[in-house]
């Protein structure tokens, strides 16, 4: 089988392909977006390994895994983008890695927050047993559990492929998109089953950490910075809530994506990156100030580290003219 039989699936893109200068733009414009967002993730990144004090809390454990998948995720999103467009269609078994890459870092982004909601619930509603049920040995076995969970959903996918694709496919070239590779019914009807399973489990656990999180900031009022710290939680669910909802949005896609091109056939280019932008760079944003800006303890070790990174730049670069003014090189 070669690229020929994908030639259906990619009619469409075909007919609404870019002109040079927006392609350029649009790509400029992702990559800037992509390699900012990734700068601040790695610089969150950076100063947890910085300072043990992080090491010791499951809050920003799960916290750095979420920001080193949502890091993974943007590349792999960004690449198959900029693929698109200098190459068009690319070898499958490329395509395979990198989409399988995608989909494990997708799906981990709900199950990691309905992680981070308990250890919410956990904190506030049981603090006397937060300690107990929160260790650091019990985090990384639950991010174990969540890669596990996400490999059980995906690899089938990849079982069926290779039981029911050729061979010669993993020689040919594709556009390179989920349905075009698993494009077997039986892939389609096991996303939507196991997208809405997700969905609906992180959704219950957040409204019920929510529920219970909101009573307790009710009940706490005599103790100000118990209410306080109820509050920041019960605010932090929210904020859990509103990232899962962007991430939702990967989900219905597709239905978005044809009800656009019905309503602006002749912008569908336009509606396309713009529906690219929300879905796959957007939610990626949201993290980072999440506990990022947010969590009062990281921000101060994270202002620490941009002042002490800028004093640095700052000293090298009045180094280099105090050099130039005396005549070194």
């Amino acid at each position: 089988m070669n690229s020929s039989s994908y030639g259906n699936n990619v009619s469409t893109v075909l007919s609404s392909r870019d002109s040079y200068s927006s392609a350029v733009a649009k790509n400029v414009i992702v990559l800037a977006l992509g390699l900012v967002i990734n700068y601040i993730n790695g610089s969150l990144i950076h100063t947890f390994r910085k300072h043990q004090i992080f090491y010791m809390n499951p809050r920003y454990i799960l916290f750095i895994h979420l920001v080193m998948n949502d890091m993974i995720q943007l590349t792999a999103t960004i690449s198959l983008f900029v693929l698109s467009y200098i190459f068009y269609k690319i070898n499958v078994s490329l395509c395979c890695l990198i989409i399988i890459l995608a989909i494990f870092t997708t799906l981990n982004t709900p199950l990691n927050l309905a992680v981070m909601a308990v250890e919410c619930y956990i904190a506030i509603c049981l603090p006397l047993r937060h300690a107990e049920f929160c260790t650091i040995k019990r985090t990384y076995i639950l991010i174990g559990w969540i890669w596990a969970m996400t490999a059980a959903s995906t690899l089938p996918d990849v079982v069926v492929f290779l039981a029911t694709e050729p061979v010669e496919i993993f020689y040919s070239t594709i556009f390179c998109h989920r349905d075009n590779l698993f494009r077997h019914p039986i892939h389609l009807e096991k996303r939507d089953v196991s997208y809405i399973i997700y969905q609906i489990a992180v959704w219950l656990i957040l409204l019920y950490t929510y529920i219970k999180i909101f009573f307790a900031a009710k009940s706490a009022k005599s103790a100000k910075s118990a209410n306080g710290d109820a509050k920041k939680a019960r605010n932090t669910i929210l904020l859990h809530g509103f990232q899962l909802l962007l991430c939702m949005l990967t989900y219905v896609a597709p239905v978005l994506n044809r009800t656009f091109s019905y309503w602006f056939p002749k912008h569908y280019a336009q509606v396309m990156f713009v529906s690219y932008i929300i879905i796959q760079i957007l939610p990626r944003f949201v993290s980072p100030i999440v506990y990022g800006l947010r969590d009062k303890m990281f921000r101060q070790h994270f202002k620490k580290y941009l002042l002490c990174t800028v004093k640095v730049r700052m000293n090298y670069a009045e180094t280099k003219i105090i050099k130039k003014k005396r005549g070194f090189c």
